[in-house]
């Protein structure tokens, strides 16, 4: 019987491992698929509190994972593949195998990106297609490539491919950027960076590998071939809620709902980070929503006894 499991080794996961550990609630970690979440996809982390130059996103990952191990936190390299939330002590199954059982859960699992949804970008994903700049930028040297999408993530992912490739160009569907205003500014200014406004990627060209993209203008219809060697997507992300549904209050858009804190839908179940944020999405606002998960998890459990 576990105190507290925490499923998701983000940086909400980890900072309610670092607090449920000093607590000596010696924490459980699930650290799941993407080990890490998503900033280990992430190159210049600049507006983490503390690292007035910066910090890698993998770096501040790892030491956020030494950090809670020190403190006693068992991390686990296996997903939580079903999750009973019908009854306490809640009951873990993992990787379809063993079953495990814990007074208290946090929720940390985090988000994905999300797909254009072409057959095209399945068959070439990972031959030019790409949601990771920072894991394949590297491999397009000299090359022009593709961005698709409008906010910061996109902006980040083309800012950074600039430093590979020969030219960027974002396809966004509409006529002006959601991206923050400091992102846009960096971008306009970047020379290699070029856009394509009001289209959508309607097909990704090539037989083994990216050779470029039709783009459907969505005023007039009208479609243009741009060549390229790769398309990087980045058009938003969906909550890994799927093992939750039926058993939380989730939003319509899959979000987990909570209340006071993270307190979700079931007593002694917390969620903490973009799993349960589709606003702020930061690393230091996940940071600080694990923070308050494990309190809210050391609080529970006192008042249970």
């Amino acid at each position: 019987m576990h105190n507290v499991v925490i499923a998701g080794s983000g940086p909400a996961g980890l900072t309610a491992a670092i607090y449920t550990a000093r607590a000596n609630f010696a924490p459980l970690m699930f650290e799941g698929a993407q080990a890490g979440g998503q900033l280990t996809l992430t190159t210049d982390v600049e507006n983490y509190p503390g690292f007035p130059d910066g910090i890698m996103g993998p770096k501040l990952i790892q030491d956020m994972h030494a950090q809670a191990e020190r403190f006693g936190t068992t991390f686990r390299a296996a997903d939580v593949t079903r999750f009973d939330l019908r009854a306490r002590p809640f009951h873990l199954t993992i990787d379809d195998e063993e079953t495990i059982q814990t007074k208290t859960l946090i929720i940390a699992t985090g988000a994905t990106a999300n797909p254009l949804g072409l057959p095209s970008e399945a068959r070439l994903l990972g031959h030019g297609v790409s949601t990771c700049a920072t894991c394949d930028g590297f491999f397009f040297r000299g090359q022009p490539l593709v961005v698709v999408g409008g906010g910061d993530s996109a902006l980040e992912e083309a800012l950074f491919l600039t430093k590979f490739a020969s030219g960027v160009r974002v396809v966004h569907r509409r006529d002006e950027l959601r991206a923050s205003k400091i992102m846009q500014d960096r971008a306009h200014k970047n020379e290699k960076i070029s856009f394509q406004w009001n289209a959508v990627v309607e097909e990704i060209l090539g037989d083994e590998t990216v050779s470029g993209v039709r783009l459907r203008d969505v005023r007039t219809g009208k479609t243009q071939t741009v060549d390229c060697k790769g398309v990087f997507v980045a058009i938003g992300h969906t909550p890994n809620t799927k093992l939750f549904q039926g058993q939380l209050d989730l939003d319509a858009n899959g979000y987990i709902r909570t209340t006071h804190g993270t307190a979700t839908s079931v007593a002694g179940v917390f969620a903490s980070g973009d799993v349960q944020d589709p606003h702020y999405r930061q690393a230091i606002t996940a940071a600080g929503s694990g923070c308050m998960a494990a309190i809210d998890a050391e609080r529970f459990l006192e008042a249970d006894g």
